[in-house]
């Protein structure tokens, strides 16, 4: 019998503030779930032929989560996936709808410490120019924590590795289908 079956039966989307492995997860969560993967941040950009940071310089955050919410539609119109959440996804209430009814979300958790050693390595947030990523980092908590516990499934995570933090999720999932089942 494959344990994995009825996890299979919808798409799967991963909630959380940047850096907290929604892509790198989701791709091994994907992988073990044998679905495919879908990143929103890259199929945004492909729909707009323009990176995200240049959507942000050029148009805004307004139009960017404008075009997120089209995309994360389209996406979840497709047959169940794992699906990878901008980090202010979840946040626009249109957007979260879509994903709370089409969809199970878990928000992916960590320390915001770990968030911002991670953040530093790479220089691709736009949300972050410029700025000290714990500063922008505890502000988007307080904004965003409340949301984000909107999730169907809460995964706290650590500094550990990915595929720790794929078998929390995959245990969540089970969990929670389980307690759906009664």
């Amino acid at each position: 019998m494959d344990r994995f079956a009825p996890l299979r039966a919808r798409t799967i989307a991963l909630v959380g503030l940047m850096g907290v492995g929604k892509s790198s997860v989701g791709r091994r969560l994907a992988s073990a779930l044998d679905l495919p993967f879908r990143d929103a941040d890259t199929e945004v950009e492909q729909a707009a032929g323009r990176s995200i940071p240049d959507i942000f310089a050029d148009l805004g955050e307004a139009t960017f989560r404008e075009g997120e919410r089209r995309v994360i539609a389209r996406l979840l119109d497709e047959p169940p996936h794992v699906l990878a959440t901008g980090g202010g996804a979840f946040v626009n209430p249109q957007t979260r709808a879509l994903l709370k009814a089409k969809s199970v979300t878990v928000w992916l958790k960590a320390d915001l410490e770990v968030l911002a050693r991670r953040l530093t390595r790479k220089d691709n947030r736009p949300l972050l120019h410029g700025k000290d990523p714990i500063a922008v980092l505890n502000e988007q908590a307080q904004a965003r924590y409340p949301i984000y516990a909107e999730a169907d499934i809460v995964v706290e995570t650590t500094d550990s590795a990915h595929h720790v933090t794929v078998e929390q999720v995959l245990n969540a999932l089970q969990a929670h289908l389980d307690g759906a089942a009664r």
